[in-house]
């Protein structure tokens, strides 16, 4: 059996026109992408949608500096810049959640978090599937006489959530921040190859394939052959190093990196 995982393949990361976040070169990893679904044998596709209120933590509009303006985008945020006031919620009720969840992201070895552009608001053309991918999954829909799974992440406020399966600091009382099991069986029980591809390779496709190796280590059973479609992902500008270093240590652990015209050609 093979299935294909396609991360967060959305209008605001493509480089097109209108984008809040555009990764250089993945418009054309969608078009690529479209092709080898095209042209590949999938016994099942599950796409995840970053999705997003307008207002949250890892967003500019959640934060104000000491001077009441926005950060810029990018700005990184710690608990130290909390505590001393050089950056706070808007909403000042919010200030002890928000330091919690700092001091667990810096327990977990990550000293904050990004601010990013405001990008993927459920329900704006910036969430939708890039239109050349999603005409192509439609395609497969009505071939196959199947649903492509669609998850969301991200849709709680007050933590970022980059990989599909947890948010970076789960919370106990949300139950969409907390470890998807029953995603990860799905994706991996039964399953000879799974395929991997969307964007950013440096963060929301590495976040994803960290937790699902993890995942895999920990229950013990039979791992698919998991293959990294290397022309149908790209890095975000700038953090070039982090999608490198996450396919290092990716097939260190025996994942296997291919361009889509390889993969077919090895296992079609």
């Amino acid at each position: 059996m093979k299935k294909l995982l396609i991360i967060d393949p959305q209008n605001d990361f493509c480089d097109i026109p209108g984008a809040a976040l555009p990764v250089a070169g993945a418009y054309a990893d969608m078009l690529r992408l479209a092709d080898f679904i095209a042209n590949t044998g999938l016994d099942g596709i599950t796409v995840t949608l970053d999705s997003h209120p307008s207002v949250a933590v890892e967003r500019t509009t959640f934060w104000k500096t000491a001077e009441g303006s926005a950060p810029a985008p990018f700005t990184f945020v710690t608990g130290n810049d909390v505590a001393s006031g050089k950056l706070l919620p808007r909403d000042a009720l919010l200030t002890p959640k928000v330091t919690s969840m700092l001091a667990q992201l810096a327990q977990a070895g990550r000293p904050g978090l990004v601010v990013w552009p405001v990008h993927c608001v459920t329900g704006t053309w910036g969430h939708n599937i890039a239109a050349p991918l999603a005409e192509q999954l439609a395609r497969w829909e009505f071939a196959q006489q199947r649903a492509v799974r669609k998850v969301l992440k991200g849709e709680y406020p007050l933590t970022e959530h980059f990989g599909v399966f947890e948010a970076d600091a789960p919370d106990a009382g949300v139950a969409s921040t907390q470890f998807n099991t029953e995603l990860a069986a799905e994706l991996t029980a039964g399953v000879d190859t799974l395929f991997v591809a969307g964007e950013a390779g440096s963060h929301c496709v590495a976040s994803s394939i960290d937790q699902l190796m993890r995942y895999l280590d920990r229950s013990g059973g039979p791992r698919p052959r998991i293959v990294l479609l290397s022309d149908c992902m790209s890095p975000v500008t700038g953090f070039e190093a982090d999608q490198q270093a996450f396919i290092e240590r990716a097939t260190r652990w025996g994942a296997e990196l291919m361009t889509t015209a390889q993969a077919q050609a090895a296992l079609n």
